[in-house]
């Protein structure tokens, strides 16, 4: 059989680097093409559409790759040209790749041999061909070879590589799960929409699918309470175009002839983008972006590039990310899969070809020709984007918890860590995380308790009421407060609700267990972050689903007398902790939930794996393994400073944009400050921007912490009464009252500033009240009230 190749093919042939999966996912290309092939025949195929690659195991003495499906077969011609280098189907466009082009090099670079096997239904044997790059001689002819055939009905195609390379094939007898992992995100499509089975060393490869909100789901943007979907289904069909089947390229007008090649096989092709961008339902530093495909396979995954602005005017300075920008350590969530089957692909299908127009359309369609940023965009003197991708943009910029955003909160902040977490059992397959169900109740829940919080403390002072009464009453703090000694004296001893909530009720006595328990969770709602596994290697492990009571009465135990925290066994290892946030314990000493729950589930663990282990050793145990993310140490504390102040920084920024009130707050800042903020601005990249410093309220995301607090400070009517910070002031009449509720939130923030500066060397006592003082100020940012 000749395989001679073309000169031109021998020089491209060399220069294609391609990594070990990108060697196997050319040859199961090859298949695909052919299911996909009969699929448009509309052909019934009874037996499926299978790929099978078995990869070569060390115990064999001649170790193999070997990769077979079940799709039509060929003759012999048709097999001829299948293994010719530069060969190409009639039909390139809709198909992954070219078969002799990508099967020359997979083959090459896998190992010295390769056999090619076929066979139709009704066939008396398998035909194919032995191509040893060791024997192949000037003449470029290979051997062809037969194998009996016992069933005749039996059809497909096997590609047999041996003699492999060593390091390539070190690396298929490791990396199983990582192979089929990467096949998994690269067919992910074809594997769900159009049921291809694939198989990689007897494990069928399950698609990677994006954990993404609904198509229901939806947030509320501004004052006008614009509804943006979670969800943007995109199906644009531009006018169809002329393009070559021997080189690929479009032509840019009606012709006979191919301006690239010179060929003549012109064709009239459709040309769409379809697909549709979404919101993660978590956020995460690198799996964010778009993933682009070119007949059912993914060419990029995660990309970014369409997060950047350049400007079509081809004016330089303007290439700076403008996704994710509030909170941008914590990485971003917007999302798509966006099929470009008309556009170019490099040889390694690892790119598009990005000079060519049809990128640069799409490009257009998919984020439109001006800045995602509003502000941004008029600057540049753009009219407002409207592409689906600024649209998304506008509802989702922000990581704010709760409905406003769509992200899962505690009742405080939210709980990035737990949404991953709840991300990788939707990838595991867990049953209970496969739809958007337990992030959305986590929203609702964190509502739900942020507005319990508001229920108990007065948000507004009245200014006809003695100014100081207002303010302690919009503080929280009750006129006819007990003093310390009165409460300490006063508490009932137990933490019940008074003296005769002891005597259990009628009601009460009538229940039975499994009633009351169940009362109690209709009156509760979900804590996130103490919702987690608790245990230990050595004692074993508990599935906990924390609950807040939600109500006056209080929890009870068997014997009727109040509890702070209640455990209800469920199957297995699963645990319902719930937990009264009124008793005495919390409402009056400040206990933290996590400690006494902590001492219950300790008391479960101890039984079930028999343990010696003392009390304290216990909990402390269980503490370091399953809390891991509350850990006091300068680094964490630190961090979580320096995470609030990105979101409080970014709050004043928009209130002094939204005031005009930039150039004022910027003649407040010191020399060293000013030097400071232009020093962080270049180190970050902003060049651009230090010329035009005060113009704008974004220098406030490079100014040293501190100056943060005096800004507030000098400025409080412009960050209180709601605008940044819920604290009362212009309508608070006496100078000492305006001074109590703005010494409340410059303490706070004081103490977070510090340690998001210096949280290295502080005392433990240190890192306690920034911690606290960290979730008192995000109690203190003003909501959606």
């Amino acid at each position: 059989m000749k395989i001679t190749p073309s000169a031109r093919v021998l020089r491209m042939l060399g220069e294609i680097e391609f990594k070990e999966w990108q060697c196997v996912a050319e040859l199961v290309d090859n298949s695909f093409d052919d299911f996909t092939e009969i699929i448009r025949s509309g052909v019934n195929w009874p037996n499926g559409y299978k790929v099978s690659v078995s990869l070569p195991d060390s115990s064999t003495p001649r170790a193999q790759l070997v990769i077979r499906d079940t799709g039509r077969g060929m003759a012999y011609e048709q097999l001829e040209r299948a293994v010719r280098a530069g060969w190409s189907s009639n039909d390139m466009h809709d198909k992954l790749g070219l078969f002799g082009m990508g099967f020359n090099v997979s083959t090459a670079r896998l190992g010295k041999r390769t056999r090619v096997l076929t066979t139709r239904p009704g066939d008396t044997e398998w035909i194919g061909v032995e191509i040893d790059l060791d024997k192949i001689g000037d003449d470029f002819e290979a051997d062809d070879i037969t194998e009996p055939k016992d069933d005749p009905s039996e059809h497909g195609t096997k590609i047999i590589v041996d003699r492999l390379h060593r390091t390539r094939g070190d690396w298929l007898r490791r990396n199983g799960a990582a192979l089929r992992n990467q096949l998994g995100a690269v067919y992910s499509w074809l594997l769900i929409e159009r049921g291809f089975e694939l198989y990689v060393g007897r494990t069928r490869v399950k698609p990677v699918r994006h954990c993404r909100w609904g198509e229901d789901r939806y947030v509320e943007h501004g004052t006008a309470k614009e509804r943006i979907p979670a969800y943007i289904a995109i199906d644009e069909k531009l006018e169809d175009g002329l393009a070559c089947l021997d080189c690929g390229q479009w032509q840019l007008t009606m012709t006979d002839i191919c301006s690239d090649c010179g060929g003549d096989r012109l064709s009239e092709r459709q040309r769409r983008i379809h697909g549709w961008l979404g919101i993660q339902r978590h956020l995460d530093k690198t799996e964010y972006g778009l993933d682009f495909l070119r007949n059912g396979r993914k060419i990029l995954r995660w990309d970014k590039q369409l997060f950047t602005w350049r400007n079509p005017n081809g004016v330089a300075g303007n290439e700076e990310p403008e996704y994710p920008v509030e909170l941008a350590h914590q990485g971003g969530r917007i999302i798509g899969e966006i099929h470009l089957d008309h556009v170019p692909v490099t040889y390694q299908k690892d790119a598009f070809e990005y000079g060519d127009r049809s990128w640069r359309s799409a490009v257009e369609v998919i984020r439109g020709v001006a800045p995602l940023q509003p502000k941004r965009a008029e600057n540049a003197g753009f009219p407002e984007n409207t592409s689906p991708l600024a649209t998304l943009f506008k509802g989702f910029r922000r990581n704010d918890a709760g409905l406003r955003c769509l992200v899962p909160g505690d009742g405080r902040k939210p709980i990035h860590e737990e949404t991953r977490r709840w991300a990788a059992d939707f990838h595991k397959g867990s049953p209970d995380y496969q739809t958007d169900e337990r992030w959305w109740q986590a929203v609702q829940d964190h509502e739900a308790i942020k507005q319990r919080g508001k229920e108990t403390k007065t948000t507004a002072s009245v200014p006809s009421q003695p100014d100081v009464d207002a303010v302690l009453d919009a503080l929280g703090v009750p006129g006819d407060a007990p003093s310390s000694g009165e409460i300490a004296t006063n508490a009932a001893p137990d933490g019940q609700k008074d003296a005769t909530s002891a005597t259990p009720t009628a009601k009460e006595n009538k229940e039975t267990r499994g009633e009351r328990i169940a009362r109690y969770e209709r009156l509760s709602n979900p804590h996130p972050r103490l919702s987690r596994p608790f245990g230990h290697p050595s004692l074993g492990y508990l599935q906990v689903e924390t609950r807040l009571l939600d109500g006056e009465e209080g929890l009870r135990d068997d014997s009727g007398q109040p509890v702070p925290v209640l455990l209800d066994q469920r199957a297995g290892n699963d645990m319902t902790a719930l937990i009264d946030p009124e008793h005495g314990v919390f409402r009056l000493f400040g206990s933290d939930y996590a400690d006494l729950l902590l001492v219950e589930l300790a008391a479960v663990l101890k039984v079930r794996a028999r343990s010696e282990w003392s009390p304290s050793r216990l909990v402390a145990a269980i503490r370091s393994e399953s809390l891991k993310d509350g850990v006091l140490d300068g680094t964490t504390v630190g961090a979580e400073a320096r995470e609030l102040l990105v979101e409080v920084r970014a709050r004043m920024a928009r209130e002094l944009d939204r005031t005009g009130a930039a150039g004022k707050a910027f003649t407040h800042l010191t020399r060293d400050e000013i030097t400071a903020t232009e020093n962080q601005m270049i180190a970050s990249g902003k060049v651009g921007q230090v010329r035009d410093l005060g113009q704008e309220g974004g220098f406030l995301e490079h100014v040293p912490p501190l100056a943060l607090v005096r800004l507030v400070e000098t400025m409080p009517a412009t960050f209180l009464d709601g605008h940044v910070f819920r604290g009362p002031y212009a309508n608070v009449a006496s100078d000492s009252a305006r001074a109590l509720s703005l010494a409340r939130v410059t303490g706070y923030l004081s103490d977070v500033a510090t340690h998001g500066t210096y949280a290295a060397g502080a005392t433990a006592y240190q890192l306690q009240r920034a911690r606290l003082s960290a979730a008192l100020l995000v109690d203190e940012l003003a909501g959606d009230e």
